[in-house]
């Protein structure tokens, strides 16, 4: 089982996240990882690998005043009420942490996969992505998300719920779903960077705060 107080849960999560996304290999730094991710407002991101206080100040300091690409993210596994001084007024910073946590993954049983009453549930892997969607009667979105399994691990990404869907069991669906096809893959370990929204969701399932989540981008010498 993966231990969940140290660097190799960052690790998992940005072993998974790359392939969900399909971003570059991660290219391993004195204080973490830099992905090159090539989109318009997310160029890349600079990942941190250590968590809570053993996040150093002054590697965070380094890191943040060397970017210069407008659109570049960095994810610190620290508070942000913490590190946000840390980053300078070029930055943009949810002032609500997310969360990194894990899950033990264990077998689900067929009837809770079942979609309710006037939803439909559709599942298939492209690329070593695990993908769900559930869709209502008309075929409009109403709940989806994905999973990356990568050997030991599996990290869920891109989870959503459409406000229309919301509290009818339809994410929790959703995850269960991705859940039991990472565990028929071999994955024992579930790892998800998490929003505040999502954190009560993640909870009720089981899954264990691992550090909060600081988020920010760069938005350019102008901003400050």
């Amino acid at each position: 089982m993966l231990e969940t107080t140290t660097e190799n849960v960052v690790r998992s999560w940005v072993d998974g996240w790359i392939v969900s996304r399909a971003a570059a290999p991660p290219v391993v730094e004195p204080w973490g990882y830099t992905i090159d991710v090539g989109l318009t407002g997310h160029v890349g991101r600079h990942v941190f690998d250590a968590t809570g206080d053993a996040v150093r100040e002054a590697d965070v300091r380094k890191v943040a005043g060397s970017v210069r690409a407008e659109g570049f993210w960095i994810k610190i596994f620290a508070d942000p009420a913490v590190t946000a001084p840390w980053l300078g007024p070029d930055w943009w910073i949810d002032d609500e942490p997310g969360y990194l946590m894990t899950v033990p993954l264990t077998p689900v049983p067929a009837h809770r996969l079942t979609a309710p009453d006037g939803y439909h549930l559709r599942t298939w892997t492209r690329g070593g992505v695990v993908r769900a969607l559930v869709t209502d009667a008309d075929g409009t979105l109403a709940a989806r998300g994905q999973i990356a399994p990568t050997g030991a691990t599996a990290v869920a990404d891109q989870i959503e719920t459409a406000a229309a869907h919301r509290r009818r069991g339809l994410g929790s669906l959703v995850m269960r779903t991705l859940a039991a096809a990472a565990y028929e893959q071999g994955a024992q370990t579930g790892v998800l960077a998490g929003t505040p929204d999502g954190h009560a969701l993640y909870s009720s399932l089981g899954w264990q705060v691992v550090a909060p989540l600081t988020s920010a981008k760069y938005l350019g010498l102008a901003a400050g």
